[in-house]
């Protein structure tokens, strides 16, 4: 065909051609997208599987502290109640728990008197020793180690009581029927001789229904003499907290020349040290009690100094305790004059 100007045109496309360029474009188009597609699935990959293979590496590891070291000390932790040992009188509320995923025991301590104080456990495995800090909302610090022994965790090390001297503390935790024991222990002397501070069964805690409903303890009479023996420890020691816990505030020593001497009269005495015992210990010991009330009368030989000045004498004594509700309370005490000096 001729067409004007001088130039020879082509037929015009079919429609099957038509057809045909249509759907290559589309299969073109189709391929390009897979391709995309691939192409973020496998930048996505790239990412995902090196962090699902460090999170599997993650999970096989051990926990840092699984080890059996670490749960050496597991038979204390619970929501106990605390109580001397003899008495029926809850002496503290104490938790203790696991904290940092499982390294740490953390104690809460809620005194029946107000004695507030908070501990940390752990196991060092750089040395292979159990170690605990202990603070008080009283500004008391100790910090003692030591080992599991025959299933029983002994803790030791040494801080200064009031007067300044350095004392020796041990403490044992040990799992009994019904509970754990702790008992402590002090000494002045550098470890030669112990003196006892403490012994305490804790049990599971009870409502305050539940406690109202306990019996008494089967035996007053060793109750009560078994705080007396705790006081006289504690005067020997000059030990500010225990005599703190254990006389109420209205506590009266009545002395062989009439002169009295409150609670804060024998605290501030233990706090000056000018008192040193080389023996405070009685003999002859004797416990009498009529319902709600029971007295005791012991020989006591007393030897040290005070001021520097050596005394030595024995003298009887009686104490009086009264049931409350808080337990055997030491009310009232009176000292007898000393006895004379035996040939």
């Amino acid at each position: 065909m001729i067409a004007s100007h001088g130039v020879t045109s082509s037929p015009p496309p079919s429609k099957n051609f038509e057809r045909f360029t249509i759907r290559t474009m589309n299969a073109n188009a189709q391929q390009i997208k897979l391709s995309l597609v691939s192409v973020v699935i496998f930048l996505l990959a790239a990412q995902i599987v090196p962090a699902a293979i460090s999170l599997a590496a993650q999970s096989s590891k051990p926990a840092a502290c699984s080890a059996s070291e670490y749960h050496q000390f597991d038979f204390w932790v619970g929501d106990w109640d605390s109580f001397e040992i003899g008495s029926s009188a809850k002496d503290a509320h104490i938790r203790v728990d696991r904290i940092l995923e499982g390294c740490v025991l953390r104690e809460d301590y809620q005194g029946a008197n107000g004695h507030k104080g908070q501990s940390l456990s752990i196991y060092d495995a750089s040395r292979k020793l159990w170690h605990q800090t202990w603070v008080t909302n009283r500004g008391e610090l100790l910090e003692i180690d030591g080992r599991l022994q025959s299933g029983e965790m002994v803790l030791s090390g040494s801080d200064l009581n009031p007067p300044g001297e350095r004392r020796e503390v041990r403490g044992v935790w040990k799992p009994v029927e019904g509970g754990v024991r702790e008992t402590a222990a002090t000494s002045l002397d550098g470890g030669n001789t112990w003196q006892p501070w403490f012994d305490l069964m804790f049990r599971p805690h009870s409502s305050a229904a539940a406690e109202s409903r306990e019996a008494s303890p089967p035996d007053d009479a060793k109750t009560v003499a078994a705080l007396d023996t705790q006081f006289q420890a504690a005067v020997k020691a000059n030990d500010v907290a225990t005599i703190d816990r254990l006389l109420p505030d209205h506590y009266i020593l009545v002395g062989s020349s009439g002169k009295t001497f409150t609670k804060a009269d024998l605290l501030e005495e233990a706090r000056s040290a000018t008192m040193h015992y080389e023996h405070q210990e009685d003999t002859e010991q004797t416990v009498r009690v009529w319902g709600d009330t029971a007295v005791i009368t012991a020989k006591l030989w007393a030897k040290g100094t005070e001021n520097n000045k050596a005394f030595d004498y024995t003298l009887w004594f009686s104490d009086t305790y009264v049931r409350t509700p808080q337990g055997w309370r030491y009310t009232f005490a009176q000292a007898s004059c000393p006895l004379p000096k035996t040939p």
